[in-house]
């Protein structure tokens, strides 16, 4: 069958890096190991601080020992000098023991804690990976509608109440502040800033000290066009320090803009005074998040809300639920798959108790140590880079390497009827800290983006087979965005849907997304069919609707 399917997408190409292209954040599977790393650290740090106990214990029972027996001597000196012994035992203190208290009080105790420190930093985080994470708290505020102080607090939708969470303190808030602030993104370094400062007034002891809120705070909200909250905010700062160099500037300068601003409006006629009430309105409006590259952004969210379009009763009266054995396949004649229909056009098929729990075990202790950061060819430099839409870490599975992998693919085959000798290898994914992939297609066209696929002399990818490897208390749907679908992650269930119509065109209804993680620890793995091998078993039609 001649390729004919034209979509628009990114090829994401896996690239292995070494161990210093950390990106945590990317991946909750591998930063648990981080745990345990700072599990060790803590272990090391209990032995340093018992070495100095010990040591000061060494030096307050000589302390003891001496307050006595110089108490003693100094009453009568020459009395307790006449005697021999004791005139020796000075001479031995005061030349000898002295000396050897003096080495043990400088005995430096923390050479243990500082090696293993020096040698577990090579694994830590780096200044990404705490931005990364930052963002993608504020993604999740944004997609899901949280407030700062549900973040703050720990209260997310879907927690589970028996594990342990510390809420956020006014210096975290801050640092979140800060790198929205680093991007020129006022509007969500006003949000963090505020949250921080309300922590400030209820008490809470911190590092950071409101003057550097209230700076931060007032200069955000000014950009935002907010002339008398900015100015408000800095009078507060200039209560608390009035000799603030910048803070006494940005007064004068807020007071002569705003005064400018007022006689404007006392100059107009009713007209215009309606006019730039309107214009104030609108603003106020328009007021929010910074513009964005994603033209259906608000759809994608709110399909990873829950909020997706609802199914006529005619159309929900079409879907069913049933046990198939694929055309009595031998092997589920007496054992049928359970098949559920999540949506008709296009149709999307979810297959219940896909994969076993050690099934699953097995795959995530393959694919863990191989996982790696996606990264895409620029379609302009062709320089690799990290793609900030999708945040996850995949490794690629063969079928030689593990009886379990050859079982799930001959699996696949089984159920859907598709040859996977031509399909790409297993994919393992393991999602981030508000791990996401944002809408594209999984089938390419010819172009500099999408060429590499097309380019495997297997034709294009005609099919996704998506397997769902754990469940996610909250978020981290697969949304179409294109039809207002949404498929739910149900540890062990597989989802399937052809990418192409057996036409060989591009089915653009079936343009996907990850929504955001929002708690819980995702992991998928997917196989993409290509068109070869296919040929006598989804005949090619002229039809666009099969």
């Amino acid at each position: 069958m001649e390729l004919r399917g034209v979509c628009c997408v990114l090829l994401t190409c896996l690239f292995y890096t070494s161990s210093a292209d950390k990106d945590f954040f990317t991946s909750i599977g591998q930063m648990t190991d981080l745990l345990y790393t700072e599990k060790d650290l803590v272990t090391s740090l209990k032995d340093y601080i018992r070495a100095e106990e010990d040591k000061l214990e060494q030096v307050k029972k000589w302390a003891e020992k001496l307050d006595v027996l110089s108490a003693t001597a100094t009453q009568d000196p020459e009395g307790f000098l006449g005697h021999p012994v004791n005139a020796f035992k000075l001479m031995k203190r005061l030349n000898t023991e002295w000396g050897e208290l003096e080495s043990l009080v400088l005995k430096d105790m923390s050479d243990g804690f500082i090696s293993n420190l020096t040698i577990q930093r090579q694994y830590f985080p780096n200044d990404d990976d705490q931005t990364g994470a930052a963002k993608a708290l504020m993604r999740l505020q944004d997609t899901y509608r949280l407030d700062t102080h549900t973040i703050s607090s720990g209260e997310l939708p879907g927690t589970n109440k028996d594990v342990a969470m510390s809420p956020m303190t006014a210096e975290d808030c801050f640092e979140l502040g800060k790198i929205a602030y680093s991007d020129a993104d006022y509007y969500h370094t006003e949000l963090w800033m505020e949250q921080a400062l309300k922590q400030l007034d209820r008490g809470e002891e911190s590092t950071v000290d409101m003057v550097t809120i209230l700076d931060y705070l007032s200069y955000s909200i000014y950009q935002q066009g907010e002339l008398e909250r900015a100015l408000d905010y800095t009078k507060r700062l200039l209560k608390l320090d009035s000799a603030h160099q910048r803070a006494n500037g940005n007064l004068k300068y807020f007071e002569y803009q705003l005064a400018k601003q007022n006689k404007v409006e006392a100059e107009e006629g009713q007209k215009e005074k309606e006019k730039r009430e309107r214009e104030k309105r609108e603003a106020s409006d328009k007021k929010g998040r910074p513009a964005d590259y994603l033209p259906e952004r608000r759809k994608y969210e709110q399909l990873c809300r829950g909020e997706g379009i609802k199914m006529t009763p005619r159309r929900q009266s079409r879907m069913f639920c049933r046990y198939s054995d694929n055309n009595h396949h031998p092997l589920y004649v007496l054992g049928p798959v359970k098949q559920e229909d999540e949506w008709d056009r296009p149709r999307i098929i979810r297959y219940h108790d896909i994969l076993s729990n050690s099934e699953i075990e097995k795959v995530k202790e393959l694919a863990k140590p191989r996982l790696r950061r996606a990264t895409i060819s620029n379609p302009i430099t062709g320089v690799l880079e990290t793609a900030h839409y999708r945040i996850s870490k995949s490794a690629w599975l063969t079928a030689y390497e593990d009886p379990v992998v050859d079982k799930i693919n001959q699996r696949i085959e089984d159920i859907t009827g598709l040859n996977v000798k031509t399909a790409e290898e297993l994919q393992v994914a393991n999602y981030g800290v508000g791990g996401q992939y944002e809408p594209h297609f999984d089938f390419g066209r010819v172009n500099k983006a999408s060429l590499s696929i097309l380019e495997l002399g297997t034709g294009n990818r005609i099919a996704t087979w998506l397997i769902y490897m754990s469940d996610v208390p909250s978020g981290g749907a697969t949304v179409f965005t294109d039809v207002g679908a949404a498929v739910w992650p149900k540890k062990g269930s597989a989802v399937f849907w052809y990418n192409l119509f057996a036409s060989g065109e591009g089915d653009y209804s079936t343009r996907h997304a990850a929504c955001p993680v929002l708690v819980g620890n995702k992991w998928v793995s997917n196989k993409w069919m290509h068109e070869r091998g296919q040929e006598f078993r989804r005949r090619c039609t002229l039809n666009e609707s099969e």
